[in-house]
């Protein structure tokens, strides 16, 4: 495995991509427990979760898996979303925050989160007092690095902006979508800001909501997630986006490889970019790895990269 250094702020190396534990697509608490210690025993040391993913149940399976691996794995958790009926239960003030990480501590069974992730933006909260309420808590041990999802470029700049001038401790990473079919908000306004600070990137919806396995086309029936969204899927594919997802499809048969495995190539060889995957069965993380071994020729990228060039291809994630 090739780890990677993650951020100027958070000196440690990660695995190439990070295993997402959503489990939106299994129930069953054993085979998601076997999903985790597969990625694991083939070197993945970045597992991503939320307090929000099954109202704990994420953190919960995670906690059962790294007993024992503890020390040698980098956990996400995050905080924001509505997880009661309170008026208290959601957002980002230090109130909920600092109630919320020493539930998902319980739930994890640590001491401490690696990297505390504000899942959103909290319209109601100064965001003073959420950096106030993060500092706090990487002061205290029970986080070490803090980061932010689905956050604007100005927004970092203004939270980077106020940690510098309080002494807080700053974003070290951030989490957006970004694949090969929504490029344009993450290479316009968020790279240039990760660029500047050196924020680690991790990004989610990889395969754009499964769009980029090549399995949902146009004329055929859709299936799965898609079967009764055919609204919303035709408008998502574009011409555009028909044409890049033939171009995936043509350069899968090329490598003898699955669609989905050259879409996660592709994301693998961006600078700083750690994709989150998120497997639903052991079989599929060794699909995912096999991405890995994937190398994409110099005509194969710029192929991708015309064919994905942001122009009328929407937000799909």
């Amino acid at each position: 495995m090739n780890y990677r250094p993650f951020a100027k702020n958070a000196s440690v190396k990660v695995s190439p991509f990070a295993l997402g534990t959503g489990f939106r697509a299994r129930a069953d608490e054993k085979t998601c427990e076997a999903v985790l210690n597969r990625a694991i025993d083939l070197g993945c040391n970045f597992i991503d979760c939320a307090n929000f993913y099954g109202r704990g149940r994420s953190e919960t399976i995670v906690g059962n898996v790294i007993k024992g691996k503890r020390d040698d794995l980098i956990i996400t958790s995050k905080v924001w979303s509505r997880i009661g009926e309170g008026p208290n239960d959601e957002g980002l003030s230090a109130f909920h925050i600092m109630r919320e990480v020493d539930r998902s501590l319980k739930r994890l069974g640590t001491d401490y989160i690696d990297i505390y992730l504000l899942h959103n933006i909290d319209p109601e909260t100064q965001l003073e007092e959420t950096l106030r309420a993060t500092d706090n808590l990487v002061q205290q041990g029970k986080v070490r690095y803090v980061g932010c999802c689905n956050h604007t470029g100005a927004l970092i700049t203004e939270a980077l902006w106020i940690a510098d001038k309080h002494n807080y401790a700053p974003y070290a990473c951030i989490q957006n979508p970004y694949n090969l079919l929504e490029r344009y908000k993450m290479e316009a306004d968020l790279m240039p800001v990760t660029d500047k600070f050196g924020l680690g990137i991790m990004t989610y919806s990889p395969l754009a909501v499964g769009l980029l396995t090549g399995q949902f086309r146009r004329g055929q029936p859709l299936t799965g997630s898609w079967a009764n969204r055919q609204d919303r899927f035709e408008s998502y594919m574009t011409d555009q986006a028909d044409t890049l997802i033939q171009t995936v499809v043509d350069i899968a048969k090329e490598h003898n490889a699955t669609p989905a495995q050259i879409a996660i190539a592709w994301l693998l060889n961006r600078d700083n970019i750690v994709p989150i995957l998120g497997p639903d069965h052991p079989d599929q993380v060794d699909d995912v790895f096999g991405a890995l071994d994937i190398e994409l020729s110099n005509e194969q990228h710029q192929q991708l990269d015309t064919a994905s060039k942001p122009s009328e291809i929407q937000h799909i994630a």
